[in-house]
């Protein structure tokens, strides 16, 4: 007990302190429970339930050759605003002669739904497509394990729970880059009407018929195209012939 000292009615500066202590342990409650799941759910620890398949592979997507990449988020809170991207690190020589040292080239990326905001529900394939503007164009299946490069790959996402940023990284070179093959399918779905995701053949790959270089592919298409348009030439000028009589000797 108090003893003979007590809080009463008639004391108003103790009622006052009392209520500032209570209101006071309470905020200060609030504040280390707040600092202790902010150290749990910490980015760092959250970039560490997003994986990436351990292999980049390269085949035809949508009549286009691409480089396609796996990526999958672990945890079922979702990241928001998610983007993707890449940086292709590779010595250069300039036309004045002067070499660079890792030059960093960008790479898009992008998902049939485009390449902002990915919704993580299931494994997402990524691709670049390898076009005329690609720095991996002028390369081919023979001449690929040749090559000098780093594919570093970015992940920048904001965490549901806490609001704070993450980025996620990975890289492959040229021998973990796979010519000729696809992601083996890991979705599928059950007789209750429920999908089912097969994380033991997420970075599993399957040989495909693949064109051995970008700049075969589209010549071919090109050919092809000429092939039922027809060719123009230019040098052909029409002049009319006239009728001849045969005559006799």
């Amino acid at each position: 007990g108090y003893g003979f000292r007590c809080v009463t009615e008639q004391c108003a500066t103790a009622i006052f302190l009392l209520i500032f202590q209570s209101i006071l342990g309470v905020i200060i409650n609030s504040f280390m429970c707040g600092a202790i799941l902010a150290k749990i759910s910490r980015s760092k620890n959250r970039a560490k339930t997003i994986t990436f398949s351990k292999n980049a592979v390269i085949s035809k997507r949508g009549g286009k050759l691409c480089l396609l990449i796996r990526v999958a988020n672990l945890r079922k809170s979702l990241l928001i605003g998610s983007h993707i991207y890449g940086k292709l690190l590779k010595s250069t020589i300039t036309p004045e002669g002067e070499t660079i040292i890792l030059d960093q080239v960008n790479i898009e990326f992008v998902v049939d739904a485009g390449n902002e905001n990915l919704f993580f529900i299931s494994p997402l394939t990524i691709y670049h497509i390898i076009d005329k503007n690609s720095p991996f164009f002028h390369m081919a299946a023979e001449t690929l394990l040749q090559q000098d490069f780093e594919l570093v790959v970015f992940l920048d996402g904001t965490v549901e729970a806490t609001s704070a940023t993450c980025q996620v990284r990975t890289s492959y070179i040229p021998e973990e880059v796979l010519w000729g093959y696809r992601f083996a399918p890991i979705v599928s779905k059950t007789k209750e009407g429920k999908y089912r995701v097969d994380f033991q053949n997420f970075s599993k790959t399957v040989a495909v018929d693949t064109p051995h270089c970008a700049f075969c592919l589209y010549n071919e298409k090109e050919a092809k195209a000429k092939e039922k348009k027809g060719y123009d030439n230019p040098g052909f000028v029409l002049s009319e012939v006239n009728e001849t009589t045969d005559t006799k000797m």
